[in-house]
């Protein structure tokens, strides 16, 4: 019976922080919808992403403070994970489909091999991953390594928007990060 308490205990602790991820508050109230796994958040009540940037699985170094300006649509995968190579084809179709409208994405591999990594990529995306082996960055953002795979939308402001702790699905995707470039900046430059 204590397993269970701390199971339900544990589940509760975790369901709690999931519904405050990226989304400041105010009077102690959460101003974020928990819809389903997709918690998103309104542009007044939206907290700044922690830095994100690391060695690319091809080389070099990104960072995506350089993307300012942009959404960046930020996908945490490993190539051992069913649902991530499931929803590859509908990343890749997003980002095509959105890449003209000033938004970027970025793949977060963690928990994985570089070569295992690399090898899952090729072919399936083409736009870049940082190598993440210790789930540093998702730490960060307050996404257990567990949980994967999961889609951060960051605003032109570089601020979390939108936590999708699921597969994504281009039909689910592509109106959130639509709507999330149709936005002004809150800096007031684009």
């Amino acid at each position: 019976m204590s397993i269970r308490r701390t199971l339900a205990a544990s589940l509760a602790a975790v369901t709690a922080t999931a519904a405050l991820v990226g989304c400041s508050s105010e009077n102690g109230e959460s101003r974020c919808a928990n819809d389903g796994g997709i918690i998103e958040c309104a542009p007044q009540q939206r907290s700044a992403a922690p830095k994100i940037a690391g060695d690319l699985l091809t080389g070099g170094r990104y960072d995506v403070a350089e993307a300012r300006g942009q959404v960046v649509v930020l996908n945490f995968w490993g190539s051992w994970c069913a649902p991530c190579r499931a929803e590859a084809d509908d990343l890749e179709a997003t980002y095509q489909a959105t890449k003209g409208s000033g938004v970027t994405f970025l793949g977060i591999n963690v928990q994985d091999s570089k070569d295992k990594a690399v090898a899952f990529e090729e072919g399936r995306v083409t736009y870049p991953s940082l190598f993440d082996p210790s789930s540093r960055l998702a730490l960060a953002l307050d996404i257990p390594p567990n949980t994967v795979p999961a889609t951060v939308v960051l605003d032109r402001d570089g601020r979390i928007a939108t936590v999708i702790r699921a597969a994504v699905k281009q039909d689910g995707l592509q109106p959130i990060v639509e709507r999330i470039a149709a936005e002004p900046p809150a800096s007031g430059s684009r």
